[in-house]
């Protein structure tokens, strides 16, 4: 599974410890059960602190709920880092890395409940480069199990020179023709509405396409996608790239 897969996810703190304990809170300001909010960004850069895909500086979030399960009214929340390479404000949630780790844990408290969450500390992000930049696909009318894609693939870069592979970072990716919905973007588990991928241990990020063949308005043609990546808000150097997929019938 890629790293934007495990991205997406919303860290679910289990209320089994506390309904083993005697003392079951039933105060609607009282927390049960938390979740981690998605992570503003699957890995913090080396040096830097935790940043959304515009550049902005962003804490771990959480979202405590009560009893009845409605939300509790300012949960008292703690952080803390398990692993070198990786430190955390305890109080704002505020991240920074240190050192390069694939995934440096975090542990994040509310009362009596824990969480784990795991932040990838990267090298910093300077340029992108296409792998599988050109593919074809032969699409069917009767088995659309085959009108989906290979990998169409980047590599995110770090060094002026490109010697050194960027892990544990978003690359986003869109579809820029044709319009509407006859090219889709899917995962490797063919789920759409992925439009990002995180590189893996090779740096490598990629999405699919999925085509909608009864709304071809050619029987051959080509799907554009840009695959982007960005440091602070600014596009890196070769960004964005242009990845076509030709298709034609089976």
């Amino acid at each position: 599974m890629r790293g934007s897969d495990r991205g997406l996810f919303a860290l679910m703190a289990s209320a089994a410890a506390i309904l083993a304990c005697t003392n079951i809170p039933t105060s609607s300001s009282e927390v049960l059960s938390f979740s981690v909010d998605q992570l503003p960004s699957p890995g913090v850069v080396v040096g830097d602190t935790l940043r959304d895909s515009t550049g902005v500086v962003r804490p771990i979030t959480v979202s405590g709920y009560n009893y009845q399960g409605a939300a509790a009214t300012n949960p008292r929340v703690r952080f803390a880092a398990v692993d070198r390479g990786i430190r955390v404000d305890s109080l704002t949630g505020i991240v920074r890395g240190d050192s390069v780790q694939p995934a440096a844990r975090i542990v994040v408290t509310v009362g009596s409940i824990q969480a784990t969450v795991p932040i990838a500390v990267t090298l910093r992000p300077d340029s992108l480069a296409p792998v599988n930049e050109r593919d074809s696909l032969s699409y069917s009318l009767i088995d659309t199990t085959v009108n989906v894609s290979p990998a169409l693939s980047v590599k995110l870069l770090h060094g002026a020179r490109g010697d050194s592979v960027v892990t544990g970072y978003r690359v986003s990716f869109a579809v820029t023709r044709p319009s509407g919905s006859v090219a889709q973007l899917v995962n490797d588990a063919g789920a759409t509405g992925t439009t990002s991928d995180t590189t893996d241990a090779s740096g490598v990020a990629s999405r699919r396409v999925k085509l909608n063949v009864t709304q071809l308005t050619a029987a051959s043609d080509s799907v554009i996608v840009m695959a982007t990546a960005s440091y602070r808000g600014v596009a890196v150097r070769g960004s964005p790239v242009r990845l076509v997929l030709k298709y034609k019938p089976k």
